[in-house]
């Protein structure tokens, strides 16, 4: 198997641990960082995608998600070979990393009564449902990403965004949650938020209620159509 498929799978996993964690940490029942709210959560969603950067950005470009990876390769940054096994580890390294989040959390799912807040943990939910706003808003988030973190890349480091800085990634994911998350929850990345929601339906969780595909695929057409609306856009202007 190829290296660069072994640390999308790795760093995508690892990317959806620490921020499935943050997550968990937040809003469940008994936890430490119960409450601890919307800051919390963007500061680690930000520096969860940077830690998974830092790692693995010589091995793989550090892409870990299917919207970029799709994107990159549209814009002609990307092996078009590459992109279906890229794919494939991210949405794996995905449903991983939100399995071990449910180990760890596992007896704090136990408790939680409420099971909105248990859905929460693994995937984006619209603060008001309005299926062509909330699109819009995983569009317009994705392009504000893929516009900033694509401008220079190129191919002969699998279309890597870290080699712009890993702390550019940061900030550009940080002012996103911030300025931009507060109406669908950005998920900017299917294996983010698919991957996940895959694993709340498959596992045993107590009382968990429903995993709400009827909004499932808003956080995965929405950050294609931005990626590559964005990626397009930063080539046609940066090359």
């Amino acid at each position: 198997m190829e290296k660069a498929y072994v640390g999308e799978f790795i760093g995508t996993a690892l990317l959806v641990l620490l921020g499935l964690g943050i997550n968990a940490n937040v809003t469940l029942k008994g936890t430490k960082g119960k409450g601890s709210g919307w800051i919390v959560i963007t500061v680690g969603w930000a520096t969860a995608v940077m830690v998974a950067v830092f790692l693995f950005h010589e091995i793989s470009g550090a892409h870990f998600n299917p919207a970029l990876t799709i994107a990159l390769a549209v814009a002609g940054k990307f092996e078009l070979a590459k992109v279906a096994g890229y794919i494939a580890a991210q949405f794996l390294g995905g449903m991983a990393g939100a399995f071990l989040v449910w180990v760890m959390y596992k007896d704090h799912f136990n408790v939680e009564e409420n099971e909105h807040e248990k859905l929460g943990v693994f995937a984006t939910a619209p603060a008001i449902r309005n299926p062509f706003i909330n699109l819009m808003c995983e569009i317009i988030a994705t392009f504000v990403m893929a516009f900033t973190l694509t401008s220079g890349v190129s191919q002969a480091n699998d279309g890597g965004l870290a080699a712009l800085g890993a702390w550019r990634t940061w900030a550009v994911i940080l002012v996103i949650g911030m300025a931009l998350g507060g109406t669908t929850g950005y998920a900017i990345n299917p294996a983010r938020d698919l991957s996940p929601r895959i694993m709340h339906a498959i596992l045993p969780i107590k009382n968990k209620g429903n995993s709400n595909w009827g909004y499932a695929w808003i956080p995965v057409i929405g950050p294609v159509i931005g990626a590559i609306i964005g990626s397009v856009t930063s080539v046609a202007l940066f090359g």
